[in-house]
């Protein structure tokens, strides 16, 4: 299984979510092919009813520790209510390019 397979399984569980993304953006940054290392995260959920990003964040986070200790080395999380998504049309900006860390 893969990490991403790993964090779609364990946030599938925790957060019933109503639209789940968890997409390897490692190739878009100078890591080895293959890897999974740079992860977006795009979650629906009704959990995420009246809690602040960082709140819906630490939900997140709790639940992937061993991924971020490990494998993961950046997380982009793009959390919603499904309201909150209704009122995006159900669209989020994609991550920009790799600037390719410091000169």
């Amino acid at each position: 299984m893969t990490v991403c397979d790993d964090i779609k399984q364990k946030l599938q569980l925790d957060l019933n979510p109503v639209h789940l993304e968890v997409i390897n953006e490692s190739h878009m940054h100078n890591v080895e092919p293959g890897k999974e290392s740079h992860i977006r995260i795009v979650a629906v959920a009704t959990k995420f009813d009246g809690l602040n990003l960082v709140k819906r964040h630490q939900l997140i986070y709790k639940n992937l520790g061993e991924e971020l200790s490990g494998p993961v080395h950046a997380i982009s999380l793009h959390t919603f209510s499904p309201e909150e998504w209704a009122l995006k049309g159900g669209q989020t900006t994609p991550s920009p390019d790799c600037l390719g860390g410091s000169s």
